[in-house]
Order: structure tokens, then C-alpha cells, then sequence
């Protein structure tokens, strides 16, 4: 019970993203080939509304759920890292049709395919956690 407000937010996040064709891999495809601007409006308004609600926090001194408060550290800027991380996300991105958050809304519409590509984001997620200390970070 007390998880309610996050499962009823991913499912409003859900019906966004299936409401604005978000989730559908030939939008998707669209974008990576530079045929139309539809993505790159919604990810340019996640991304100009997360600068926006960071700059709140930050005004503000806005806390979390339990009161503590929201911290950003710097982070080392590096081209390589970036770069290569993007490419990364990216070729998945591509290759896969989807981003986390459409792929299991993709698998709540029943196109049961998207698990296959879930469980490897499992997987590469899991391999990352054992090796993150190893990388040049």
C-alpha cells in the first residue's frame, strides 16, 4: 500500500508515453533517420522541464519523500565518456526500438517481444553494477 502513488505514476507515465506515440518504433525510426521532429519535440520538453525542475530544487532547497535534502555532486566532464556512453545507449536505442521507459510500456500493450529486449537491459544493467569500479569513470 504504501508504493501506491509510484505504481499510479507509472501508469500515467505509461498512457503519456503511449498517447504521444512515444513507445512506437516507427517514431522512433523516424527520429534516427532525421525524417521527422515529433521525438525530438518530447525529448526536448523532458529535457527543458528537467533543467527547470532542477533549478527549483536547487532554489528552493526542495527535499525528498523521507526530508532529506536533494543533493547534485559535480560530475568530471570527459568527451570520451560521454561519447562513448551515448553510442552505447544510442546503438541499443536503435537497434532495439526502444528506451527503457517505452520498452515495458511496449510489454504492458502486449507485444510480448519487448521482454526479450528487457531482459538483456536486466543483464547489462546487472554487468555494469559488477564492473562499474573497474571502468575509468
Amino acid at each position: 500500500m504504501k508504493f501506491i502513488k509510484f505504481l499510479v505514476l507509472g501508469v500515467v507515465f505509461g498512457i503519456v508515453m503511449a498517447k504521444s506515440e512515444a513507445i512506437s518504433w516507427f517514431r522512433i525510426q523516424e527520429m534516427f533517420r532525421f525524417q521527422a521532429f515529433h521525438m525530438y519535440g518530447i525529448i526536448g520538453t523532458a529535457v527543458t522541464l528537467g533543467v527547470i525542475g532542477v533549478a527549483l530544487i536547487k532554489k528552493f532547497g526542495i527535499r525528498d519523500f523521507h526530508g532529506n535534502p536533494i543533493l547534485f555532486h559535480p560530475k568530471e566532464r570527459s568527451v570520451v565518456r560521454y561519447l562513448a556512453g551515448g553510442i552505447i545507449f544510442g546503438l541499443g536505442w536503435a537497434l532495439s526500438g526502444a528506451c527503457p521507459g517505452p520498452m515495458v510500456v511496449n510489454i504492458g500493450y502486449g507485444f510480448l517481444s519487448m521482454g526479450i529486449v528487457f531482459l538483456f537491459a536486466i543483464i547489462g544493467t546487472y554487468l555494469y553494477g559488477t564492473i562499474k569500479d573497474r571502468l575509468p569513470h
